[in-house]
């Protein structure tokens, strides 16, 4: 085996290393890009809870003062939903705007 033969082995060999490393870079910039949303979708996701949190407290204060009784509310509501889900199992998951 000539120089020459060892010398192109060795410099696709290079192509190969280099074309590697920039996939690495690349996927470790998806995987920073990845965690930055997660943790941007989990603060917004506290921020959620904490806002139907305080809401739920504002209506079970209303609904006291005006003598409704949320748990029967809630019972009739899931009611309602199971025997929906009965006639139409198809759009039983399926929230008003039709997603899953």
């Amino acid at each position: 085996m000539g120089f020459g033969d060892t010398a192109k082995k060795i410099q696709t060999l290079a192509d190969k290393a280099e074309r590697t490393y920039q996939k690495i870079n690349e996927l470790r910039n998806e995987v920073e890009e990845t965690q930055t949303t997660v943790v941007d979708t989990a603060e917004r996701v506290q921020q959620l809870e904490n806002e139907v949190a305080e809401q739920r407290a504002v209506l079970d204060a209303v609904a006291r003062e005006v003598g409704v009784d949320l748990e029967s509310v809630s019972t009739e509501a899931h009611i309602t939903e199971a025997e929906r889900a009965e006639e139409d199992p198809i759009d039983a998951g399926a929230d008003d705007d039709g997603a899953a």
